[in-house]
């Protein structure tokens, strides 16, 4: 294969396994860790590759791009945020993938992994202080825990998850990045969960999309009765980020009047849809 570009390099795969040149356009995007490229979800679903569709040219894309292993994005759903990736090429689905020094194993076909959220959680490992305890009300594989226990001197981090495939995925990631003995695992909805945690946190990830509403009074009661910080993650409108997140300050005040909310800072984390970003609010409890 000549020596040229990946999107080049693809089209000559295709090409040549088709015997012509392709009827419809390839993808320009796409994710690539480790033996895997996982392809967006319309690539390949058009009209003109209905009969070419298949293991022949999923081999062939994966020798263009490099890869053993060919998977397709899907919807994110469901109460447990499960992923909607599909195997094109391969059986195995347990990846790990390498992010700024740390590890995540999980079953892409079970598990989410948003790789346009890499900045927070590289955000997340520089902004706690030493000697602090953080709760991570929906932690997942460990997305924002991970890096908090790997890249910041926090004495312990709380995990809450009520999916049993990422809490499966939540105790190889400890064990792996060697971090487990700094961690402890709560299962179960996050608002009985945390009961026992009332009081013991400097720092709250609230890291569910659409939105964490329906944990925020969980998310205050596990607070040191000092205060601490509080990380929301939200969905707002493109020219509203600002109107979005007093909302968010709002409800947490009508909550409990006897704290102080107040906005710490807005992180624009990615665009999520046409005119919709991926927000998270820091907000400064005291």
């Amino acid at each position: 294969m000549s020596d040229s570009g990946p999107h080049e390099r693809l089209a000559e795969s295709v090409s040549k396994y088709l015997g012509m040149r392709p009827p419809d356009s390839l993808p320009r995007k796409w994710e690539k860790f480790s033996d895997v490229v996982l392809l967006p979800s319309d690539a390949f679903t058009s009209r003109g590759w209905a009969e070419f569709r298949g293991h022949g040219l999923w081999r062939a894309v994966a020798d263009g791009l490099g890869a053993t292993r060919l998977g397709q994005i899907g919807e994110v759903t469901g109460d447990y945020r499960e992923s909607g990736v599909r195997m094109l090429l391969g059986d195995d689905d347990w990846v790990i993938r390498r992010e700024s020094g740390v590890d995540y194993g999980y079953n892409m076909t079970k598990c989410m992994f948003s790789a346009g959220n890499v900045n927070e959680r590289r955000r997340m490992g520089e902004v706690v202080s030493q000697g602090e305890v953080v709760v991570d009300m929906f932690s997942g594989i460990g997305y924002y825990s991970l890096p908090v226990l790997i890249h910041s001197e926090a004495a312990h981090v709380h995990c809450c998850e009520w999916n049993p495939e990422a809490i499966g995925a939540l105790k190889w990631n400890l064990k792996r990045n060697g971090v487990r003995e700094n961690c402890t695992i709560h299962e179960g909805d996050n608002r009985q969960s945390s009961g026992v945690l009332k009081g013991v946190a400097d720092r709250v990830i609230l890291g569910l999309l659409p939105t964490s509403e329906s944990s925020f009074g969980p998310s205050i009661e596990v607070l040191r009765e000092s205060g601490g910080t509080i990380h929301v993650h939200g969905l707002a409108n493109s020219d509203s980020h600002r109107e979005w997140s007093e909302e968010v300050v709002r409800n947490f005040r009508r909550l409990d009047p006897s704290y102080e909310f107040a906005i710490s800072d807005i992180v624009r984390v990615k665009s999520y849809a046409p005119k919709w970003d991926h927000l998270v609010l820091d907000i400064r409890v005291n």
